[in-house]
């Protein structure tokens, strides 16, 4: 299930039985790629391998998804809308993945001298 999250711009999807979610499956992702994602994610969602199965054939594979890591929030409430998402949250979203790529871009500052 995909649920909202109070004062976040994001969701948060849990196992609850009986519900699926609905979402896009990404192919040739790199490990490193896999990396960026995961800093990205944080500590706030765990990657997870789960089967999905794919909405215009019987075929099921393996892919990664991120589950929120508190199945006790009680920040969580409803059904997460994209619809909804897009007219209200879309920009801050955004503009909070813009901010974490320039982070990614910044090389880490280095002392040119030893300090003792």
């Amino acid at each position: 299930h995909r649920f909202s999250i109070k004062g976040r711009v994001y969701p948060a999807i849990l196992p609850v039985e009986n519900k699926k979610v609905v979402g896009r499956v990404l192919m040739g992702i790199t490990n490193s790629e896999l990396h960026i994602l995961d800093v990205f994610e944080d500590v706030e969602y765990v990657r997870d391998s789960i089967e999905v199965s794919l909405e215009y054939n019987l075929e099921k594979l393996q892919a990664y998804t991120y589950v929120w890591n508190d199945k006790n929030d009680p920040d969580l409430y409803g059904e997460w809308d994209f619809e909804e998402w897009k007219t209200k949250h879309m920009i801050d979203f955004i503009k909070m993945t813009e901010e974490f790529v320039e982070e990614l871009e910044q090389p880490e500052s280095k002392s040119r001298v030893a300090t003792y």
